[in-house]
């Protein structure tokens, strides 16, 4: 077992660069232990720090041998409260609030008076006395919000149903030596119908797709309740509460449910970088004041978002949000999270058009050292909540030891999202025709990253399907898409672009980390982009769904695409691919185009020509035994041209090349790619 330093300098093992900044490292942990302290004073992450949602908002207890519930509100500021809603008739005078030393404010509800008035699905708000206003909010640590379909006004909801929901499955967990591959997915624009889906409708219809596929994770989401469904889920107001638009929180416990009897693990999109700046339904002003939840003056706004910035310093902000990471694991039984938005939290200036060019950028004053010790505590502790919990950061910037544990002095993540990768796709697309691609360019970017961190690969997301911007599919092909993907149809532009699409994709998969990701209908090449009901469009839901007749139509070559997919996934369930750490780039050639590699056993076959195809190509291969083709992207049941034979049987030659003794001669049609495996690597 390895040991490392305790002082913040044990990821220097990981990257000797690091090394002149190891005193820099240290007043990270410094840093880090001085704003635990107060925490492990009071119990530890696993004490009050973490169960806010067990204190605050509305739970049972007594008063005096009274049953009843407790409602408490941390509001510094304010100057007085008080709780109304149809069980008082709105009544601002009827139940006020009383204030501690420490700014929170509590009433106790004892059943005696109000079993029958204050019921499961109760209406509530609370009224907020302060300098700045007088106002009706949303309780911070609700667990449901729902919005009137005439006044759009949202309101709080009682939520205390008498049985929870009993989960029937148990947490699944990956098959040993496989990687995670993650479908991420938005229950709303999930439906083929334009409308907004529903948790029962995604867990009926959707999830078998997904296990079908091969995908051993989604996901989710858009999760937290939010105002504006065209902020894709990210600009969250009620961070405990589930959207309301999607069902109940039973309903959402349901759909996790069924995941993990299907063996897929449920991942939550955590959005904890920064909240809605909206009064009426969020936390900013909540006790009158701009400095409670968030900093104060220009320093608490996201310009470029529009939104609020949390100031992680505070002891009460601290437990709010990683009360907010207990709970979601606890309660829903989610196995993880993706945290949006970790480079704009841990950067002053919050990473936007700067280029992370000298390790100087990650220790400099513009570094918010607050932000980064609350996410190495919100990775600790659900980590002690769930040793199994996934923890993957967006992070664009490459922070030093993001994906290291924290008692090496890293951030705590078990993954990093490759986010360069898309954005070189879409580069090479908009500036180069194929033909003039570097592969030995390619080659170096998928296997850009840093050493011990762990890379969530992906060749696209959500944020290339966005409207204003465009998938792979549609880059590559366009408004031929609405023409030419009858399997009968021969286009040169939809024939192309169907051959790069999963091109891209499969040497993205095999090289780019040690996991995978897709967004939903990407995997068959999707057409047209994702844009929500808004006023520009008409509140339409046209672009807000997901066609998934264009995969099942057997007359339409999208089936293709989604039969790859599950194909390409294959290769991870049966010789682990992802989790492979052994890379070795066998052969090069620019001027024809064909690029070989090993990932693992398995040798990867790539001729990118846009014209010519090879017969009796000889290649060199690591081990002396015959080969076979496992995956053919030019098989016609993957939308191909079928040139080739699908599962071809390449003969060992003692012949050799490129400092190998062996080699196999195959053909290798242009714009293809085939994936070789030793024979006696293959089942009988």
């Amino acid at each position: 077992m390895n040991t490392y330093p305790t002082d913040g300098t044990g990821i220097i093992a990981f990257d000797a660069w690091l090394e002149p900044y190891a005193d820099k490292l240290r007043k990270r942990q410094v840093h880090h232990d001085y704003l635990k302290k107060p925490i492990d004073k009071n119990g530890g992450l696993m004490g009050p720090i973490s169960q806010g949602h067990r204190y605050f908002g509305f739970n049972r207890g007594d008063l005096k041998g009274q049953p009843g519930v407790w409602y408490r509100e941390w509001a510094p500021g304010a100057s007085g409260l008080s709780l109304i809603g149809d069980f008082n008739d709105w009544n601002r005078d009827a139940n006020p609030m009383t204030r501690d030393e420490w700014g929170i404010w509590s009433l106790f509800l004892p059943d005696s008076e109000y079993a029958g008035r204050l019921t499961h699905g109760s209406l509530l708000k609370v009224h907020v006395s302060a300098k700045r206003y007088h106002k009706d909010r949303i309780p911070a640590y609700i667990r449901r919000v729902v919005q009137d379909p005439t006044s759009h006004d949202f309101t709080a909801q009682f939520w205390m149903p008498e049985k929870p929901y009993e989960f029937v499955n148990q947490t699944p967990s990956i098959p040993q030596g496989e990687g995670l591959r993650i479908y991420e997915a938005h229950v709303g624009m999930a439906q083929e119908e334009g409308k907004v889906g529903t948790f029962d409708e995604f867990a009926e219809k959707i999830l078998p797709r997904i296990k079908a596929l091969g995908y051993n994770a989604i996901q989710l989401m858009a999760i937290q309740e939010h105002p504006y469904y065209g902020s894709f889920g990210y600009h969250v107001s009620s961070f405990y509460a589930v959207s309301s638009r999607f069902g109940t929180p039973e309903e959402l416990a349901h759909l996790i449910d069924v995941a993990h009897g299907m063996g897929i693990l449920v991942l939550l999109d955590l959005v904890h970088s920064h909240a809605v700046k909206n009064v009426n339904e969020g936390l900013n002003q909540f006790d009158g004041t701009d400095h409670q939840y968030f900093h104060s003056g220009v320093r608490g706004l996201h310009s470029a978002w529009d939104s609020m910035v949390f100031d992680y310093s505070k002891y009460e902000v601290q437990r709010f949000l990683l009360s907010n990471v207990r709970y979601w694991l606890e309660e829903f039984r989610f196995d993880g999270f993706r945290f949006d938005g970790v480079t704009s939290m841990m950067y002053n200036n919050h990473g936007l058009e700067y280029v992370f060019a000298s390790y100087d950028d990650y220790f400099g004053g513009n570094v918010d050292n607050d932000a980064i010790a609350y996410l190495q505590f919100a990775n600790e502790l659900a980590h002690t909540v769930n040793p199994a919990a996934i923890a993957i950061a967006e992070d664009v910037s490459g922070m030093p030891g993001i994906a290291r544990p924290v008692s090496e002095g890293g951030i705590g993540f078990d993954y990093r999202l490759a986010m360069g990768v898309p954005d070189y796709w879409i580069k090479i697309i908009k500036e180069q025709s194929d033909e003039q691609w570097d592969l030995n360019a390619i080659f170096r970017r998928l296997l850009d990253r840093r050493n011990g961190d762990k890379h969530i690969g992906y060749a696209e997301s959500h944020d290339q399907a966005l409207v204003g911007d465009k998938t792979l599919a549609f880059r590559l092909m366009d408004a031929n898409m609405y023409w030419h993907m009858g399997v009968d149809s021969k286009d040169y532009v939809v024939d192309r672009g169907i051959a790069l699409h999963k091109l891209i994709r499969l040497i993205t998969f095999s090289l780019g980390g040690d996991g995978y990701l897709n967004f939903m209908g990407n995997e068959f090449g999707h057409p047209e982009w994702v844009d929500f009901p808004r006023e520009g469009n008409n509140n339409s839901y046209h672009y807000a769904r997901r066609q998934w007749s264009l995969a099942d139509n057997p007359g339409l070559k999208y089936g293709g695409l989604n039969e790859f997919d599950k194909a390409m996934n294959s290769l991870d369930i049966s010789f682990h691919v992802l989790t492979d750490p052994f890379i070795e780039e066998i052969m090069v050639q620019n001027d024809s185009k064909q690029l070989i590699y090993r990932r693992g056993p398995l040798v990867f076959a790539f001729n990118f020509h846009p014209t010519e195809s090879y017969f009796g190509l000889r290649i060199p291969v690591p081990d002396f035994e015959d080969y076979k083709v496992i995956l053919n992207t030019d098989d016609a049941r993957f939308s191909g041209p079928g040139r080739s034979e699908s599962q071809a049987h390449y003969p060992i030659q003692k012949f050799g090349m490129y400092g190998r003794g062996q080699s196999v001669q195959m053909y290798l049609p242009n714009r293809s790619a085939q994936v070789l495996a030793p024979v006696s690597r293959l089942r009988p």
